[in-house]
């Protein structure tokens, strides 16, 4: 039920979006069939039964009919909000990745989707009985066609691929939207699968620490924090300043130097004053 849920919002955003659903999962090509959506069954799996992701990624890459792509976990729906915020980042840049945090919410029945508000019902929801999460819960990723070309061999489901995927984006320039003041994507809450070793939150499990090891540690680690501009909530795009705390550099930067630096300002602005002296002139 919640899969379909998903499935369906997706389809609902725009009547030319395509829906590709990765693997051959109990119920995939019944409801690909139903909603009219591709179905790609063979996927490159973990031992575990996991997806590999790179895999995914560069058929997704080859197939995929439109210049804009984007993933998402099976449990989120998404709404009008989703297809405006990437309307303006795409007549802002060309090129950039668009994320947000998610609204995690308890659905225990279809969402009736021939209901006209359906959507802004559903936002409401969230906004007044869901949890967002922090920065680090990623769900879906918005790009360009031709970012992401090649990734390393990492688990979906599982801790950090989503931080690299950040990480990634900035280490090529391009700019990494923060869509959180605008759209409200909804989680929608389940249990997850001990075959695959993985309880909610725990980023200590053996695939979420391949993960680590895979993307070469936590220097390749982002979070949404680390977000180049903003969508205000009016719909701007704005420039925000980039907080990355897994270097020691920007670390002492942001948490000892920029706190030290502004008292000594505070402290000053009297004597500044009387001398006609401004911060900018201060500034070292």
């Amino acid at each position: 039920m919640i899969q379909r849920n998903a499935l369906a919002s997706w389809k609902l955003l725009h009547r030319d979006v395509e829906v590709i659903l990765f693997g051959d999962d109990a119920g995939a090509a019944e409801v690909c069939a139903e909603l009219g959506l591709w179905h790609e069954p063979v996927v490159v799996r973990h031992e575990s039964g996991a997806k590999y992701l790179n895999s995914i990624f560069a058929r997704a890459q080859e197939i995929a009919r439109h210049e804009y792509l984007c993933f998402s976990n099976c449990d989120i729906v998404l709404t009008e909000d989703f297809r405006r915020a990437f309307e303006k980042a795409k007549d802002w840049r060309e090129r950039f990745l668009l994320v947000s945090r998610r609204w995690d919410l308890d659905i225990t029945e279809p969402i009736h989707f021939e209901r006209a508000e359906w959507s802004r019902e559903l936002r409401e929801l969230a906004l007044a009985d869901g949890h967002r999460q922090d920065e680090s819960w990623i769900d879906f990723f918005l790009f360009r066609k031709g970012m992401y070309a090649s990734m390393p061999a990492m688990i979906v489901g599982h801790c950090y691929w989503d931080n690299w995927m950040i990480w990634q984006a900035l280490a090529e320039d391009a700019p990494v939207i923060d869509a959180d003041r605008y759209l409200v994507p909804v989680h929608q809450n389940h249990g997850y699968n001990p075959r695959f070793g993985r309880s909610k939150g725990v980023a200590t499990d053996p695939l979420s620490q391949l993960n680590m090891r895979m993307i070469g540690g936590k220097r390749h680690v982002r979070r949404i924090d680390a977000a180049t501009h903003r969508i205000t909530r009016d719909g701007r795009i704005r420039h925000v300043m980039v907080r990355n705390y897994y270097e020691p550099r920007e670390w002492v930067r942001y948490k000892v130097w920029l706190p030290l630096w502004h008292g000594v300002l505070g402290a000053t602005r009297p004597l500044r004053t009387v001398l006609g002296l401004r911060s900018k002139a201060a500034r070292p």
